[in-house]
């Protein structure tokens, strides 16, 4: 029988900065509300609830539940730092296909505060020790500078020095992310840059600058998943299918080199990458649309060549030869990614999730790909996890 898990109904709250958004609770209703309808099911149907978020308060996900219904199902909550939205996707698709459950509901949501990520606990080990004590040895500590920002700003500069790229390229991917997300009406930031413009905006760290960073805002989205015969026996149009979705986590190689683009993940993408091809038995050449984490211009850049999309060492020539584009080789986050809509911690995977289903279904309006029967998502988190999925268009 077959028990690949469909997306049967997609919702999205659009995203607004930490000073003009709603709370979590009410933005977490509004996306399981809309993706309810979406799928054309009752919030009765759902038999389990996966609620994924980082900043807030244990059972949050039954407050959010609880201001749509009742109905006495589980809930499990799910922190997997900026992978949760995928993570808490994760559980609900392989319930689905264990048989566990037949129609399950996927919510991510978070309520960010103003400024760059900061711990929460002083008073305890981080589990980003060791993610710092690999980078200190590279690079001195940067005072004032986000965690985030020295991790993936280093990494940006290891690329560099190893493959002898400017920094102009890292600048073109913030400038192409604006260009798609003029067409999307869920991106907080959708005015035009240029070059310059990225390039003269404060800088950060390495060659990352403010406008390659992407910054702290709320929302919320959630996705219906379910059975194929659940979408038979009750008319469901479910014709997104998730084809294959793997999970990695760190590796040995990830601390034993001083080797920054490994510290942020470039080894676990490359495993759920390969392990979702080999699942689906495509290549990344047959994938003409996908969502990545860019949480900041480096990280898209090492994305496209850890996910396959282009050899190592060719992204500079990938990008300025317009590939990651409409009219290239493959569009890489059509919606504006996280450098435009920004990145609420637990919405994200599901946003991407939401974005790729429209796409699927041809209901992206005008940053519309073509004919799109396949979509790969990449969401990545340190400490660390990565999600990699692929949905396929199905009768």
């Amino acid at each position: 029988m077959d028990r690949k898990a469909r997306v049967a109904g997609v919702g999205l709250e659009p995203f607004a900065t930490p000073s003009k958004s709603r709370t979590y609770d009410e933005l977490g209703k509004g996306a399981i509300v809309s993706a309810l309808a979406d799928a054309s099911v009752e919030f009765d149907d759902i038999e389990q609830i996966y609620a994924g978020y980082v900043y807030g308060d244990s059972t949050s996900g039954q407050n959010v539940a609880y201001r749509v219904g009742m109905t006495g199902v589980p809930v499990v909550n799910v922190n997997n730092n900026c992978s949760t939205g995928s993570s808490a996707l994760w559980l609900a698709r392989q319930s689905v296909e264990s048989g566990a459950a037949e129609c399950v509901l996927a919510v991510g949501f978070e309520q960010m505060q103003r400024g760059a990520l900061t711990a929460e606990w002083d008073d305890r080990p981080t589990p980003f020790d060791r993610f710092m004590t690999v980078a200190r040895e590279v690079a001195p500590a940067a005072d004032n500078v986000p965690m985030a920002a020295q991790l993936f700003g280093g990494a940006g500069t290891a690329y560099a020095e190893r493959y002898g790229i400017s920094t102009e390229t890292y600048a073109r991917i913030a400038v192409k992310a604006r260009q798609h997300a003029a067409h999307n009406p869920h991106a907080v930031f959708r005015e035009p840059l240029t070059v310059a413009e990225v390039l003269a905006s404060p800088h950060i760290f390495g060659p990352l600058t403010r406008l390659q960073c992407c910054p702290p805002t709320c929302g919320a989205a959630a996705a219906v998943v379910c059975s194929p015969e659940f979408a038979r026996r009750r008319g469901i149009p479910a014709v997104v299918e998730i084809a294959a979705q793997a999970m990695t986590t760190d590796r040995p190689s990830s601390f034993d080199t001083a080797d920054l683009m490994k510290l942020v993940g470039y080894d676990m993408t490359v495993a759920a990458a390969q392990q979702v091809y080999e699942a689906a038995g495509i290549g990344p050449e047959e994938i003409p649309v996908v969502e990545l984490h860019d949480c900041f211009t480096t990280n898209e850049l090492l994305s496209y060549e850890a996910l396959g999309l282009t050899p190592e060492g060719t992204a500079e020539k990938f990008v300025a030869d317009e590939q990651n584009t409409f009219g290239g080789r493959v569009v890489t986050n059509p919606s504006g990614g996280l450098l435009s809509k920004g990145h609420p911690l637990g919405a994200t995977g599901l946003a991407q999730c939401a974005e790729l289903t429209w796409q699927l279904r041809g209901q992206a309006g005008n940053r519309q790909v073509p004919g799109a029967t396949l979509a790969l998502q990449h969401n990545l988190g340190l400490g660390g996890a990565c999600v990699v999925s692929l949905y396929r268009k199905v009768d």
